[in-house]
């Protein structure tokens, strides 16, 4: 789908964008707005990134692997070397609850009913999230995960409509354990630069989305696009 658009959803207005649209419900708080994200694509057919996620090259094949399901849930991720990481740290109530390893980071729908089914559960699960911690053993984040909300309602409804039955998009995970560092942020302690084909590690020039998670990468990445766009300009 080489023609697909890209909607940039939130409070914020960027003429890079086909489609700025501010959440139909209001902002509900961090996490909690996730579940807006299926009434507010103007989409039959979406993909929805995180928006802390570099591109690394083109997912337009991605289009090609989703488009005989409703939904699709990444499950698994990848350190910066490309390795399915074993690391459990961060997930370790999704194994005392055998909950499946999903990442809402990279999540696809069609409009259908199972979508639908599955957002409403999802807005649900964040309305009464009390009560849902309460029977998740291990619970140990301060406030609402969207990650845990997808593994719950997954669970509920059943793994098999929405996990591909083989290894599907991946992503890198940078959280420090996950990259063997020794502290959370990663960018003190790995080498790393961006080009124009993405993000570069420890000389590894990455190929799949990268989610940055080091919230103060942003304003370096906006700086570091604005100057591709400028030579991209001038190049014309």
């Amino acid at each position: 789908m080489p023609n697909a658009k890209i909607c940039l959803l939130g409070n914020h207005d960027d003429d890079l964008f086909d489609y700025c649209i501010k959440l139909p419900y209001g902002d509900k708080g961090g996490w909690a707005n996730d579940w807006q994200v299926f009434r507010s694509s103007p989409f039959r057919q979406t993909i929805k990134l995180e928006a802390d996620m570099i591109l690394n090259g083109s997912i337009e094949h991605w289009w090609t692997t989703f488009q005989n399901h409703d939904v699709v849930v990444a499950h698994h991720s990848q350190n910066f070397y490309g390795q399915e990481t074993k690391i459990r740290d961060y997930r370790k109530w999704f194994d005392t609850n055998q909950l499946p390893d999903v990442y809402n980071a990279i999540t696809y729908w069609r409009l259908s009913e199972t979508a639908k089914e599955f957002f409403d559960l999802i807005r649900e699960l964040f309305e009464n999230w009390d009560q849902v911690i309460e029977n998740v053993k291990g619970w140990d984040c301060w406030q609402a995960d969207t990650d845990t909300a997808y593994a719950v309602a997954i669970k509920m409804l059943g793994p098999e409509k929405f996990l591909l039955p083989y290894q599907g998009p991946q992503f890198a995970h940078m959280k420090g354990k996950i990259n063997f560092c020794d502290k959370t942020d990663w960018t003190k302690e790995l080498v790393w630069e961006l080009n124009e084909q993405g993000l570069r590690i420890n000389s590894i020039q990455q190929t799949v989305p990268t989610h940055y998670y080091i919230k103060e990468l942003a304003p370096i990445l906006e700086e570091h696009y604005d100057k591709l766009l400028e030579s991209r300009r001038q190049a014309q």
